[in-house]
């Protein structure tokens, strides 16, 4: 019997299963490395622009969970077809520009650039670690990834409350644990890419990219913290 696949831009097609999984896990990390152009530029154009500055914390919340809804809901809509890869990068560029508050209150300390650079390279490491993992660990993450989601869940209420309640302490605490909880959320995509559990690039790539997102903003938010310099 012949068997047909269908050659979708987001999915694997042709040949075995096994370089099935590792065209869309190439893919992924060609694509994933891709999207850091638009991210780096987005940045550039918030802090460059202070296009951000004008929008208060409520406000700068609600663009971001719409304009971020929106594009995951018109990736995931478009995943098959050839305008799927154009969407994720231009939501790449929309969350570059979310970031450039962020990047502007670090550029604002004497040694802001040296900490992006150390957030950008322990962001890195992290990475590489957790692709190494997936090589190593056999298991399944299934269930890992439910707990890891419920996480995520409570991070968020708690979040939202702390814009109420303005506790440093409570801020680091969530920065910490969404650094462990994003950076096992890349071993869980990964991973669900090596075992086959994910065939479509583009879906796994968004995974990924909001993980290293996170894992990169909270570590940064992390180091002006404690390490930024204002003298």
């Amino acid at each position: 019997m012949t068997q047909i696949v269908q050659n979708y831009p987001g999915s694997a097609a042709g040949g075995s299963l096994a370089d099935q999984r590792n065209r869309v896990l190439r893919n992924t990390y060609w694509l994933l490395a891709l999207s850091m152009v638009p991210t780096v530029l987005g940045a550039w154009v918030g802090v460059a622009s202070g296009l951000t500055h004008f929008l208060t914390p409520g406000i700068g919340l609600v663009v971001f969970m719409v304009g971020a809804m929106g594009f995951m809901f018109a990736i995931e809509r478009t995943k098959d077809s050839a305008a799927g890869v154009p969407i994720l990068l231009g939501f790449t560029f929309f969350m570059g520009l979310m970031l450039a508050r962020l990047i502007g209150v670090v550029l604002g300390f004497k040694n802001g650039g040296s900490l992006i650079m150390m957030a950008f390279g322990g962001t890195g490491a992290i990475f590489f670690g957790m692709a190494t993992l997936t090589t190593v660990i056999k298991r399944d993450l299934g269930s890992m990834g439910k707990f890891l989601f419920i996480g995520v869940i409570l991070l968020l209420i708690a979040g939202l409350a702390n814009m109420f309640i303005q506790s440093s302490a409570l801020m680091i605490t969530l920065s910490v644990l969404a650094i462990g909880i994003f950076s096992a959320f890349i071993l869980v995509d990964l991973k669900r890419v090596q075992t086959g559990e994910e065939t479509n690039y583009i879906t796994a790539t968004l995974g990924v990219y909001l993980s290293l997102y996170n894992v990169f903003s909270n570590l940064l938010a992390i180091l002006g913290i404690f390490g930024g310099d204002r003298d």
